[in-house]
């Protein structure tokens, strides 16, 4: 199972809104923002997409004052011989800050489509819920939860849950900051699909990053990415797809 898990998993953690606090402006409450990045590794959840090698990864977001937006993202993955080279997965959601609420966290909610334009019976969509929250534990820290459901994950007619957490904080002004994040992803039918024989794993990540203060909106960030997958039966290279490595990725926002 672990060949076909590669071949349909498919973020960033990418996909959603991504709101440049210094989007230029546009006429009819229109915004735009996006990112590119290389990295040495494109993991989703844990699990590279790229059997280990690097990616280059860019996207945008065509946001509106309402809160509605539009997102499109891509990458280069590889999944082995005879699998796509490409993913480009198109967003549309809502984004809102909940000024109600002392914190006033963002409500982001809205349904990613995971496409693969040389093999589309792997697509799959995806609803998501997302909550920011700012300020949790230190001065210019961000928290954020995330909640996924599909009733087709990975294009094999099985329904999935997918919940995550994600933690960053700068190191004073220094420059430096952490970023920590943990995830958790079960499947409804293990005959239909399955990890390496179990209906669900856990994914996490712990790594620092840095600001390119002479370069706005450049970071650089190394972690720790893996999964407790069991890999018993399992050898390398395949293994590795899962296992625990060093990730390093840079990334300009614009």
């Amino acid at each position: 199972m672990l060949k076909k898990l590669l071949a349909v998993t498919a973020l960033t953690a990418a996909s959603g809104a991504v709101f440049a606090e210094d989007a230029p402006a546009m006429p009819f409450g229109l915004t735009f923002s996006g990112s590119a990045a290389v990295t040495t590794d494109y993991r989703f959840r844990g699990v590279t997409q790229t059997q280990n090698d690097p990616a280059v990864q860019a996207g945008f977001t065509l946001g509106h004052s309402s809160g509605l937006y539009f997102g499109l993202w891509g990458s280069n993955v590889n999944f082995g011989s005879g699998t796509p080279s490409l993913e480009l997965d198109p967003s549309i959601g809502y984004a809102k800050t909940l000024e109600s609420f002392s914190s006033k966290p963002v409500l982001d909610v809205g349904v990613v489509y995971y496409n693969y334009p040389s093999a589309s019976d792997l697509n799959w969509a995806e609803l998501y819920g997302k909550l920011t929250f700012k300020e949790v534990l230190a001065s210019g820290d961000s928290l954020l939860t995330n909640i996924n459901y599909t009733n087709d994950y990975a294009g094999a007619d099985t329904s999935s849950w997918n919940i995550n957490a994600g933690y960053s904080v700068p190191f004073g002004s220094s420059g430096f900051g952490g970023v920590a994040g943990l995830g958790y992803t079960v499947v409804d039918d293990e005959n239909k699909y399955g990890f390496n024989g179990d209906d669900n794993y856990i994914d996490w990540k712990v790594g620092v990053t840095y600001g390119f203060k002479s370069i706005p909106g450049a970071t650089a960030e190394l972690a720790a990415i893996g999964t407790n997958m069991d890999t018993d039966g399992i050898y390398e290279p395949s293994s590795r797809a899962v296992e625990t490595g060093a990730v390093f990725t840079l990334t300009k926002t614009f």
